[in-house]
């Protein structure tokens, strides 16, 4: 059935016309956006209203940790222009950084959920502490706006419901999206995914709300996470993650390789996101260790049972040859792709925009962009088939 179906889906394609091919927006671009030297990091939802929505992190200069802000731009024409860069929130000499965005489908109330670091704290710092209280730690915050990004709230600081107690010292977010689980016993719930150090002991967990955001909890970690290592001992082979409701209600989790093969890896959970299945490769999908996107686009259909799942990343050594791929079986496999962006193409973002087309929010030039894409699923489903 399904290499059929691929097979009807590259024939459509044969069909498509010059209208139908991929479109490119810049967003942000480094030397035009207030006074920040380095903007890096998309997170991109689209509003009930219809508003695309992309945040940032603007930094004073060139590092993870470098005094940033959380900025963010608006489109009412699915993408094809852009207002003004607008501040959500600073902090000083903080950090703040992976902002994660979900839009709550009942109200339409945006959240966007980053970490603050301290100042004198990088990711590498070996001083960084564990727990709730003191001046070494990571604090997990929450903002949202009622009126489609123009206004946002104070920061909430939810650290102590989504942060363990002990063992668990960095802490992040996506970056990217959240997602708000639509069938099983726990429809309505909202996940944020996240990824905890110390550095190089990367675990994977969810950060959960049943309802629709005002108290937050945490699951369990991934199991299978770590590798041996000459050096340290063990390593942990995932990081940045982001997460992919299934047709059956199912999690299924796509994470940054940072051990093992040089492919994305994955787990799932099928108990809305306390528990997951042991870490497994993705042969499919090469990863250079950069972060990327996965983005459940349509739910089945009588030709379609699964529905379809799309993903954005590098599909090269190097954060290069932007693609995004095709899956028809719930994530088992990726089987057709198309190159989106040839040349650099670093972190990325996948929404699905009103009139049913993809966006896309990446990385490019070196971090000096941030392009916003957009193309018909056509032009991807005219991807490569399986081979025979």
């Amino acid at each position: 059935m399904i290499p059929i179906l691929y097979l009807a889906l590259l024939y459509s394609g044969l069909r498509l016309t010059a209208g139908d091919e991929p479109e490119f927006f810049d967003v942000f671009k480094v030397g035009r956006e207030l006074t920040y030297r380095s903007i890096r990091i998309p997170s991109v939802v689209l509003t009930k209203r219809g508003t695309v929505l992309a945040f940032a992190e603007g930094r004073e200069f060139s590092s993870d940790q470098a005094e940033n802000d959380i900025i963010l731009k608006r489109s009412g024409d699915n993408g094809r222009t852009w207002s003004p860069a607008q501040v959500v929130h600073e902090d000083g000499h903080n950090s703040l950084n992976n902002p994660t965005a979900i839009v709550e489908q009942q109200s339409g109330r945006v959240y966007l959920m980053f970490q603050r670091i301290p100042a004198h704290l990088k990711e590498t710092s070996h001083n960084t502490a564990t727990g709730y209280t003191g001046t070494n730690i990571y604090r997990n915050l929450l903002v949202w706006s009622d009126d489609d990004g123009r206004s946002w709230s104070r920061p909430s600081d939810v650290t102590s419901t989504t942060k363990r107690p002990s063992g668990a010292t960095t802490l992040a977010s996506g970056p990217g999206i959240g997602i708000q689980l639509t069938r099983g016993p726990r429809a309505g719930r909202i996940l944020i995914p996240f990824n905890e150090g110390p550095f190089y002991q990367w675990n994977n967990f969810a950060v959960f709300s049943d309802d629709r955001g005002t108290t937050w909890s945490y699951g369990e970690n991934v199991p299978g996470a770590f590798l041996s290592d000459t050096r340290l001992g063990r390593k942990s082979q995932i990081n940045e993650v982001q997460m992919v409701e299934l047709s059956d209600g199912s999690i299924r989790l796509n994470s940054r390789q940072f051990a093992g093969a040089k492919v994305r890896k994955t787990a799932i959970s099928r108990d809305s996101g306390m528990t997951w299945s042991a870490v497994e490769d993705i042969p499919d999908l090469r990863d250079p260790s950069c972060n990327a996107s996965v983005l459940r686009y349509s739910f089945g259909t009588e030709t379609n049972k699964l529905g379809r799942l799309l993903y954005s990343g590098p599909d090269a050594t190097t954060r290069s040859n932007g693609t995004v791929a095709l899956s028809l079986d719930d994530g088992a496999t990726w089987p057709v792709k198309r190159v989106l962006w040839p040349g650099g193409f670093a972190y990325s973002v996948l929404t699905r925009l009103t009139d049913g087309r993809v966006g896309c929010l990446f990385e490019t030039d070196d971090y000096a962009r941030i392009v916003f894409a957009r193309f018909p699923i056509s032009w991807l489903e005219a991807g490569t088939p399986p081979k025979k």
